[in-house]
């Protein structure tokens, strides 16, 4: 780790605001259970169980009745914030919470499988380089695309030589990120992750490879994956 940011704060700011439509569920899909926990508290206790996170901000919709009642919420480590009506405006208002000097940390809810060991790596590799990074995985399916007839025909299959799936943890400079994303909101550009901020203001954020349990739910199919990887998790911890 760089001398000159070893004394700077990690910050993990979570937007949990949305509804998880597609999971086709009457409660947001952050607060459906894999065992005896939701999905936000295995996310929520994974960062805040890190050594290097010094604080974790949860953005929450204004109309949720469910995140205080969890033990979680009381964690001397959380604060929550009200969230906006998109992933990037929740975002921005837990970044509202960070010091300047503060890196940002943005992880999904509904990545309830991730692992320290990822964690490390992230940081270990965007403070070497004093760069901000994001976890992804290289693409290992062939991907094709359609034509924009909406068809749902292929138009040619792409080469995947240099096609990664984006993943979270997402790390950057506090106040870089938060400039980038004032700036793309304030001009309606599509924003679908915080790299696509960054890149937005001509930045280029580090791929970081990351592991593939690294899911995020977002299919109800999902749920027995993650399930299985959390499993799998809690048995190797055991076995340490």
């Amino acid at each position: 780790m760089s001398k000159s940011m070893s004394n700077n704060r990690i910050v993990a700011v979570v937007p949990a605001a949305g509804n998880g439509s597609r999971m086709k569920c009457e409660q947001p899909k952050q607060y459906m259970k894999i065992g005896e926990l939701t999905i936000l508290e295995h996310t929520l206790n994974t960062l805040i169980s890190h050594s290097k996170i010094s604080q974790v901000i949860v953005a929450i919709s204004p109309t949720d009745s469910i995140f205080y009642t969890l033990p979680v919420a009381s964690h001397p480590k959380v604060i929550a914030v009200q969230g906006g009506d998109s992933r990037a405006a929740s975002v921005l208002a837990g970044l509202q919470k960070l010091q300047a000097t503060d890196w940002a940390m943005v992880h999904d809810a509904a990545r309830p499988c991730l692992s320290h060991q990822d964690m490390d790596k992230l940081i270990d590799t965007v403070f070497d380089k004093q760069q901000g990074g994001i976890l992804a995985v290289p693409i290992s399916d062939t991907v094709k695309l359609a034509y924009a007839d909406k068809t749902k025909t292929i138009e040619h299959s792409l080469d995947r030589t240099y096609l990664w799936g984006a993943a979270t943890p997402q790390l950057f400079k506090a106040e870089e990120l938060r400039s980038c994303l004032q700036k793309a909101l304030s001009e309606h550009a599509i924003i679908t992750d915080e790299a696509s901020a960054i890149e937005y203001c001509g930045g280029h954020p580090l791929l970081v490879h990351g592991r593939r349990d690294n899911i995020k739910i977002t299919q109800p199919e999902d749920l027995a994956i993650a399930t299985f990887y959390l499993t799998q998790q809690a048995k190797n911890k055991e076995n340490v």
